[in-house]
């Protein structure tokens, strides 16, 4: 997942930091009107939204994905707060109780962040045959040979950790599954051939 100073080094970039400032506007006036986030800690909740929508695919947040989730936040969260209240998680649970009405927005500032980090459209011109039936190997070298910050998006919105990205056998429930690929298509991620070999290697179950 990414580190307060990965996001620090994106909020830096004038196109994010202007999404970002916007909808944290918006989000507060809105939503929030007595909110105390920066802008980076912003920023991280944002870039929690993915992960929120996967614990949210049944419709409810188990208090297992509740304490996942705000382990998450706070490792994303600039500076140290744990001897007082985190402002990611609290603010997270705006998110989490109204996430149907802020998703889009929110992956939308994602889509703006990914496209000012990396060479998008380069890496969407590949040619990728979208079956369920990829080679293994092929995937280790795609994703071996795929932008260090590519990968990084993927693992921090769609793994808990970041090794597991060749792992080969991901288990995920068959309406997390659906929410992911939900969640790719917003971002734009599905145009990406790295993102649909992922997508493949889960193991959907029940």
């Amino acid at each position: 997942m990414f580190t307060e100073y990965e996001i620090d080094t994106m909020i830096e970039i004038p196109a994010v930091l202007e999404a970002t400032t916007a909808l944290k506007k918006e989000f507060m006036k809105e939503e929030a009107p007595y909110l105390d986030i920066t802008v980076n800690d912003f920023f991280s909740l944002v870039m929690m939204v993915p992960t929120v929508g996967i614990a949210k695919a049944d419709g409810n947040v188990s208090l297992f994905e509740e304490l996942a989730l705000n382990k998450k936040a706070r490792k994303l969260s600039k500076g140290g707060y744990f001897m007082k209240r985190d402002p990611v998680v609290y603010a997270m649970k705006f998110i989490i109780n109204k996430y149907d009405v802020w998703h889009e927005r929110f992956l939308n500032v994602l889509n703006v962040a990914m496209k000012s980090s990396f060479d998008f459209e380069s890496l969407a011109d590949e040619n990728y045959d979208n079956t369920n039936n990829i080679d293994y190997e092929d995937y280790k070298k795609k994703v071996l040979n795929t932008p260090y910050i590519v990968i990084r998006f993927i693992t921090s919105f769609f793994l808990e950790n970041d090794e597991d990205i060749l792992n080969k056998d991901h288990h995920i429930r068959q309406s997390e599954y659906v929410q992911m690929i939900k969640i790719g298509e917003i971002l734009e991620l599905n145009r990406l051939p790295v993102f649909n070999m992922f997508c493949n290697t889960f193991d959907q179950k029940a």
